[in-house]
Order: structure tokens, then sequence, then C-alpha cells
């Protein structure tokens, strides 16, 4: 529960406003596939999913971060 209601930003916000008024529009003219897509935009902010906001889509940052410089042998071409 702790994580759904963390690293709530401005964006996130917005995203969950304009799911619940896509369900409320869906449901006042009763197009069903709006209320369904609105109820899957709510979802993303709300479990903090998203295609690659918020780190989504983030690849793990290496833990090892020695500067191991190797020697470089150079050969001259003529």
């Amino acid at each position: 529960m702790k994580n759904y209601l963390s690293n709530w930003n401005f964006m996130r916000i917005v995203r969950l406003a304009l799911g619940i008024m896509i369900i409320v529009q869906g449901i006042q003219v009763q197009e069903w596939l709006f209320v369904v897509l609105g109820g899957l935009f709510s979802l993303m902010p709300v479990l903090n999913i998203g295609c690659c906001s918020a780190s989504g889509c983030s690849t793990q940052i290496p833990k090892n971060n020695k500067n191991v410089t190797e020697e470089i042998a150079y050969e001259e071409v003529k």
C-alpha cells in the first residue's frame, strides 16, 4: 500500500484525473469501450506503471564503478 501512495507527482495526478474523466464521459454516453479504456488509464497511475514514465522501463545502473584502464598496445602500419 505504501508503494501506491508514494512518489506522486503532477503528471501522475493529471493522468489519474484524465482517466477518471474518460470513465465519466463513457458512462454518460454509454460507450463501454471508453469506460474500459478509462479504467486502464486510471489504473496505470495508481499502480505507477506506464511506458517509460517514472522509471517504468529503466535499466539498472551497474554497481561496480571501477575505473580500470588496460594498457593498449598499438601497432604501427606502414
